[in-house]
């Protein structure tokens, strides 16, 4: 039975760019996999400080947003990461059998904490809180971003050291790059993703903008003086990240919408993309408010940390007797 893993950070706003990079793709691997889990990084989360009242309200707010795009709870496992006490536990092990030189080289790591000398050391040690992450329950893939492969191996080497040493305990994880994937950019600098922590909120779509917003941002959205409706990432990037939008959530392919488009000015266009933009995320925000006011998500997030407790108990007593800490 193959098993697949994947984590939601709940900072920052939930962007178009999550929602067609990382929701789309997992609405369909859920139906691929015999397991999927997926867990709300709230420990992660706490690296750098986070504001309690905010960061509790984000956490709902980004599982029910899932759950509205299309995210199955009866196909996934759904869990937040601080409800399951063995997964920190299992962590501290990990950490006893991971070099420094590993943990230090850690690129993520590397590049905050030279911006900042002040960093936590949770900042230092979260990679292997992510390996315990995925291990505690025999992950087999972890879909990643070429950013993320090295957590993922890292995860595998530390795993890989425990069986030496102490007997087979773990399933050695595989991380999932997707060799196609559509990548929007951000609309005022189509050059760059579209970033939840962008600092040009005009070129930004959250998956909670009012209609008028979401207008106003794609009308106003760079593109070129050419008025020719084309994909061409290269010389027209603002035009074709338009046209990867509206062939993503319309379900046509983007030569079609060219040829729809041929005579006419990048007006019409964007009145277009707005349109279909803006009717998806109407539906999706509808499905998002019943889940906040309702039971539903309460439900859903104590069926899934009683799997995913059942499963990490049982693999850090296997741990704890391997290493020799019992009674």
């Amino acid at each position: 039975m193959a098993k697949l893993l994947t984590g939601l950070k709940p900072t920052g706003e939930f962007t178009l760019g999550n929602y067609i990079g990382a929701i789309v793709p997992l609405v369909k691997m859920q139906d691929e996999y015999d397991e999927v889990y997926l867990f709300v990084a709230d420990l992660h989360a706490l690296t750098i400080y986070q504001d309690p009242k905010e960061l509790r309200e984000r956490i709902r707010k980004f599982i029910a947003m899932y759950i509205a795009c299309g995210v199955n709870p009866t196909k996934v496992t759904i869990y937040l990461q601080s409800e399951n006490p063995y997964i920190p536990a299992i962590s501290w092990l990990l950490e006893c059998t991971t070099q420094f030189g590993e943990a230090s080289r850690m690129i993520q790591f590397k590049e905050k904490s030279k911006q900042n000398t002040n960093f936590s050391v949770g900042l230092f040690t979260y990679p292997v809180l992510m390996a315990a992450d995925i291990l505690y329950c025999d992950t087999d893939y972890v879909p990643v971003g070429i950013d993320q492969k090295q957590h993922v191996e890292l995860a595998r080497d530390v795993a890989e050291r425990f069986n030496h040493k102490y007997g087979e305990t773990f399933v050695l994880p595989q991380p999932y790059i997707a060799k196609a994937g559509t990548k929007i950019k951000d609309l005022k600098d189509p050059t760059k993703k579209m970033s939840k922590s962008e600092e040009n909120p005009q070129g930004v779509i959250t998956m909670f903008d009012t209609k008028e917003e979401i207008t106003k941002k794609i009308m106003r959205a760079t593109t070129d003086s050419e008025m020719n409706v084309c994909f061409d990432e290269e010389n027209k990037p603002g035009i074709s990240n338009l046209l990867n939008i509206a062939s993503v959530l319309s379900g046509q392919e983007i030569t079609d919408i060219e040829k729809e488009f041929v005579g006419k000015n990048y007006g019409e266009f964007k009145a277009y993309v707005a349109e279909i933009v803006a009717c998806k995320l109407e539906k999706i925000q509808t499905k998002y408010e019943a889940l906040l006011k309702g039971n539903e998500l309460d439900r859903i997030l104590d069926e899934g940390i009683q799997k995913s407790i059942a499963l990490a108990q049982a693999k850090y007593e296997e741990m704890k007797e391997k290493m020799g800490i019992v009674r």
